[in-house]
């Protein structure tokens, strides 16, 4: 049996890959890409609303379970067991959706994927598909693949549609345009919505009723559909969307022909682990009790729903990442985004200046983990440092991945791979190694802080009274210099304690 990007005992047509392409790569460094977002005055107050409401959503109903940490316990050791018997559970959930009447294909990266689907829309004659929101089809810029060959494909989630219209990107995992104002969303709703009423107002009530107008002639004229999976049970072959609006459920039922584009860790072993997950994920995405859409369906059933079900399992750099012992605890992501709602660093600067399909602190460790870190210029190796390591992203997410670990790991080995590349220590590198030096004998640490005692006369107001050189200048030009204390750690023990040994 041959080997699925080197995971042993998976099937898979063609020679390996090893790289991963599509959307996940942006074209510029995020402390660029956030600097324009910080200048967005607009867009910091959309994000600031909308992420503090869904905090206080979420945080409301976790306190309603009493065995909520036991339920994250759970689904941190569902996920670990998951990711160790990955080919397993992967060939069982192949062999039972075939059994059920569909057909499974597998995709080494992006390339394969969008191949897979456009060949499999074209077969079937049709010009035009209905999707229901996949963060996999994004990632593999599915849209722009069929679109490449003359279908044209209707986003049908809410957001997602103005994200389409509006000619732009997705900026949240689980609202693509929490950027937008209502404001904003009438004018693309007005310019590019076919048939709308010209007189359209922005209230919130009227645009989705535009919106349902719109996208029911879609969906009843469509003979194809594609979709994301949030779950894939290996036990029956049995594939699960939960979403809030319906859409899903008419791109599931509807159209003749489903193709659903699934990434391999998305596997879960039984209905039973399920359970759990459907219980995690309403509360820790919309702060709801649960999904108002839950849809389950297993291959294909005559006269009942599509009489032809695809299922394209992904991986796209996926085995990359669970080679690395400590990384692959990322694709443990069931991608409800908690993590950004709770971030300082996205609040202030949103989805777009991260590049990649995943945004924010779960989008800063799973991107590069995907990708592979280059040790050079490449955007994605600054997404590890697009975070303040304050740790709220790991009280708060609903399987325990303990994203700041990872962070600092791929921080670390970024340094390594750069510091092979140049010759030359920068900046920051020989001002970590005088620290390092400073902090290795006990003399020198105790005369480096007595000098920062005697430093806090040289700032006045949270503003040093001389300027700084670079590129401690950068640092203070926008934050405020904390004035260090009169009597340092070591002064104080010895004055109250007596001599430190």
């Amino acid at each position: 049996m041959s080997t699925f990007l080197g995971m042993p005992g998976v099937p898979v047509r063609g020679p390996a890959a090893d790289t991963a392409v599509g959307h996940l790569t942006g074209d510029r460094p995020f402390p660029a890409a956030a600097r324009d977002s910080l200048a967005d005055t607009q867009l910091r107050r959309n994000l600031a609303h909308a992420t503090s409401t869904i905090r206080a959503k979420r945080a409301a109903v976790v306190t309603e379970v009493p065995d909520w940490e036991a339920l994250r316990d759970a689904g941190s050791a569902i996920k670990a067991d998951t990711m160790a018997r990955l080919p397993e559970l992967l060939e069982q959930l192949e062999a039972n959706v075939v059994a059920r009447g569909g057909t499974v294909h597998w995709a080494r990266d992006a390339a394969e994927a969008n191949r897979i689907v456009t060949d499999l829309v074209r077969a079937t004659g049709a010009d035009e598909v209905v999707k229901v929101k996949s963060m996999a089809t994004q990632e593999i810029g599915l849209n722009e693949a069929l679109e490449a060959v003359g279908v044209t494909a209707h986003e049908t989630d809410l957001a997602e549609l103005i994200v389409q219209l509006g000619h732009d990107r997705p900026s949240h995992i689980l609202v693509p345009a929490i950027h937008r104002g209502r404001a904003e969303i009438r004018e693309i709703f007005a310019l590019e919505m076919p048939g709308v009423d010209p007189s359209l107002t922005d209230e919130p009530a009227v645009l989705a009723a535009a919106a349902r107008t719109h996208l029911r002639q879609v969906f009843l004229r469509a003979r194809v559909a594609v979709s994301g999976a949030n779950f894939g049970v290996a036990e029956t072959g049995t594939l699960t969307v939960v979403e809030s609006e319906g859409n899903g459920r008419m791109c599931l039922t509807l159209p003749e022909t489903l193709i659903t584009v699934m990434g391999i860790e998305k596997v879960v072993p039984s209905w039973r682990d399920l359970e759990v997950f459907l219980q995690l994920l309403p509360r820790s995405s919309t702060g709801e009790r649960m999904n108002p859409y839950t849809s389950t369906w297993t291959g294909v059933t005559p006269g009942d729903g599509p009489q032809e079900f695809h299922l394209v399992l992904l991986d796209n750099g996926r085995t990359r990442a669970l080679a690395d012992d400590l990384g692959r605890t990322a694709l443990h992501c069931i991608r409800c985004s908690a993590c950004l709602n709770v971030c300082p660093v996205y609040e202030r600067t949103g989805g777009h200046a991260y590049g990649s399909t995943y945004p924010g602190p779960i989008g800063a460790i799973l991107t590069p983990l995907l990708t592979g870190l280059t040790g050079g210029d490449d955007p994605n190796d600054s997404l590890p440092y697009a975070s303040t390591l304050c740790g709220a992203c790991y009280d708060v997410c609903p399987v325990k991945i303990n994203i700041p670990e990872i962070l600092v790991q791929l921080r670390a080995e970024h340094t390594e791979a750069h510091a092979d590349r140049h010759r030359l220590p920068t900046a920051e590198a020989a001002a970590m190694k005088a620290v390092a030096w400073s902090m290795a004998d006990p003399a020198r640490f105790a005369r480096a802080g007595r000098a920062a005692a005697l430093a806090r006369h040289g700032i006045r107001r949270g503003k040093p009274l001389l300027p700084l050189p670079p590129p401690l200048n950068g640092w203070t030009a926008s934050r405020d210099a904390p004035r260090p204390s009169a009597e340092s750690f070591r002064d104080w023990w010895a004055r109250t304690r007596g001599p430190s040994s």
